[in-house]
């Protein structure tokens, strides 16, 4: 099983968001999210943050020159 309660999600978009079927399987989850009020209060990305992910995901490898 996926441990997702569809049948909560589907009450959610069908009933609570009135949307129609094909409105709500076209939606990504996260836009689902955004919809139902989840994530909402989710801080934006601050330069801590920001550094953070530069550092996990670097543009170029540091053996790798600039030319």
């Amino acid at each position: 099983m996926s441990g997702i309660d569809w049948p909560a999600l589907m009450r959610a978009g069908l009933e609570g968001l009135r949307l129609t079927p094909d409105q709500f399987w076209r939606l990504t989850p996260a836009e689902l999210r955004l919809m139902l009020g989840q994530g909402a209060g989710q801080a934006p990305l601050n330069r801590s943050g920001l550094d953070a992910l530069m550092a996990a995901w670097p543009d170029r490898r540091e053996d790798e020159s600039d030319e």
